[in-house]
């Protein structure tokens, strides 16, 4: 039953499944990504053969940096190629061509909006299936833990730390919110007051800051991380499996109402003329940390 995809794969090793994130540069969740967590998400549904623990661990140099927003950009540019090309082939390049490709640009956001509500939609149910499966579930995490990575960490039951991790929502800097459900997820789990400190300010908590404030369970030296998931799943398997996921239903509740409100946000936000300057700025930045606000 074990899976072996493009981003990531996944094996059960004594009674837990464990979920490797393993897209290059920093396991960005774009398409392909969203495809095969779609798959995760099936077979957690379905009952993941019977495991009593999940863990999401990475084996590139971070957890996860977040959504591929170059993608995201990429698509932006071709939904208004495609318009602008349909246009100029029909007036030509010149004054009035250029007039109303700009409103064809313009014509062109419907199509995009669709196509990233649909994303977000997705991604929705899959963080949700994480989020309240029956097991009990680990997310190893160092390095970047930003954005849609720091998202996914928050659908896991419990948080473990490299020292190395750096949780951050760097949205506001491209005039977006988190769009994956982080926010719901983190006033569920922390005090408002942190939360509102790290989504306005876009700062990042190291592992011995997220531990104080009770968002990692526990912090490990580096490259332990793995290893402290793998013992606290062998813990929880012990239990029996009928009780943990009632506890947890009980501990966890799925903040239902305040998921729906994020992603219409971010829909509303997400086609403004700043997020594509921003987007333009993040694929054009040469700089070894552009996740960074």
């Amino acid at each position: 039953m074990d899976f072996v995809g493009e981003t990531l794969s996944w094996r059960h090793v004594e009674g837990a499944l464990e979920v490797e994130l393993h897209r290059a540069p920093l396991n960005e969740i774009g398409t392909t990504t969203l495809d095969e967590l779609e798959v995760l998400a099936g077979y957690v549904r379905d009952g993941a053969s019977g495991a009593r623990a999940m863990i999401l661990w990475s084996s590139r140099p971070g957890f996860c940096a977040g959504a591929d927003l170059r993608e995201l950009h990429a698509g932006f540019v071709e939904r208004r190629s495609e318009q602008v090309g349909r246009l100029q082939g029909v007036v030509g390049s010149g004054p009035t061509g250029r007039v109303l490709a700009r409103g064809l640009q313009r014509a062109a956001r419907p199509v995009i909006r669709r196509e990233i509500r649909s994303f977000i939609r997705r991604i929705h149910a899959v963080m949700d299936t994480l989020d309240t499966a029956p097991m009990t579930t680990i997310a190893a995490t160092h390095g970047v833990v930003f954005g849609g990575g720091f998202e996914l960490a928050l659908t896991a039951d419990l948080i473990v730390a490299e020292k190395s991790a750096r949780f951050c929502f760097p949205e506001l800097r491209l005039g977006i919110v988190p769009g994956f459900g982080g926010i719901p997820r983190l006033e569920r789990d922390l005090g408002n007051a942190l939360v509102r400190d790290l989504l306005l300010t876009g700062r990042s908590l190291n592992a011995r800051r997220a531990h104080a404030a009770g968002l990692v369970s526990q912090v490990v030296p580096k490259g332990e991380g793995l290893a402290a998931a793998r013992r606290i799943a062998a813990q929880a398997g012990k239990f029996d499996a009928h009780t943990t996921a009632r506890a947890k239903s009980f501990l966890k509740p799925l903040p239902s109402s305040r998921l729906e409100e994020e992603q219409r946000l971010f829909c509303d936000l997400v086609l403004r003329p700043e997020v594509f300057e921003a987007l333009e700025a993040f694929v054009t930045n040469d700089s070894a940390q552009p996740y960074l606000p």
